[in-house]
């Protein structure tokens, strides 16, 4: 039986998720990978996370969107699971935002990291 769990979440672009994680200093491999767990078992993914205790944590495909794979009773990270997807999740949140403003001709005007954990964002263009 597998120790594995998985873990629905809102990612959808491989490259916002990446980038994300690179913010939050976290280092990580591109896929295919093999996420290590209990006595040997292996999931594969697409963007793997080594720990220290060699379990990984992984990000995987699952058809709609990339769910975090683990085997959660080795979870060795600085912030607890919930911790740690809402930092990954706010982070590719704003890489998200920046890549369409981007695309739509906006600018970073400001960007301010709140007390609160949020992140303000000014955003600017200039018309013809």
């Amino acid at each position: 039986m597998s120790h594995f769990s998985q873990i629905k979440t809102q990612i959808r672009n491989l490259s916002a998720l990446q980038t994300a994680l690179t913010d939050l200093g976290i280092e990580w491999k591109a896929g295919p990978q093999q996420v290590r767990g209990y006595q040997g078992q292996t999931q594969v993914a697409d963007l793997a996370i080594a720990q220290a205790n060699q379990f990984d944590i992984g990000f995987r495909w699952n058809g709609q969107e990339y769910e975090l794979v683990a085997d959660l009773q080795y979870w060795q990270q600085p912030w607890s699971i919930n911790g740690f997807l809402n930092r990954v999740t706010q982070r590719y949140a704003l890489q998200t935002v920046l890549n369409e403003t981007s695309k739509q001709g906006f600018q970073v005007a400001e960007q301010q990291q709140c007390e609160d954990g949020s992140v303000r964002l000014v955003v600017q263009r200039w018309g013809a």
